[in-house]
């Protein structure tokens, strides 16, 4: 069922056409895997361009395969989902690389943290592109999470695809 799903929004989202941050007004769609200690899972995030080298956006995301706890345990719906607001410094034309390429740098502020991520998207065309974005926490809530309240709020790795709408 989880496979199926993935396949689904993967298939949809590819009818979507894409292109490199343009600046103000640019709306960017990424679908992600998302890869962390004890799960993975999908992610989506959408930015808005609000000037030339700014963005801002929403992000959020499931984890679909979450390891068990030691009493054998699943985490529910509230500990595999996590939602953030992002603001993104998009830096590709700033540093004089290809124009292809977008480096950014950025901060988010979610329901499990205060945090940092710093994303790189390359377009082979004006219609396809990928992404890959790291993240950190900052500031976390709940500085001595345990079990289930760990997830979503450590280092996290993602690698995916980037549509404009």
């Amino acid at each position: 069922m989880k496979n199926a799903f993935t396949l689904i929004v993967l298939i949809t989202t590819s009818f979507i056409n894409a292109q490199a941050f343009k600046g103000k007004e640019d709306i960017k769609f990424d679908i992600a895997a998302n890869l962390q200690n004890g799960g993975s899972g999908i992610r989506l995030s959408n930015d808005y361009g609000l000037g030339e080298n700014i963005s801002i956006g929403i992000v959020g995301s499931y984890l679909l395969s979450v390891s068990r706890d030691k009493l054998d345990n699943k985490p529910d719906f509230g500990d595999r989902v996590d939602v953030k607001a992002r603001f993104n410094a998009n830096l590709g034309n700033v540093i004089n690389i290809d124009e292809k390429v977008d480096i950014y740098p950025g901060l988010d502020l979610g329901l499990r943290n205060f945090g940092a991520h710093l994303g790189v998207r390359y377009f082979f065309t004006e219609g396809f592109g990928i992404v890959s974005e790291i993240g950190v926490p900052i500031a976390k809530y709940k500085p001595e999470a345990t079990g289930f309240e760990r997830l979503n709020n450590q280092f996290t790795f993602n690698i995916g695809a980037s549509f404009n709408l």
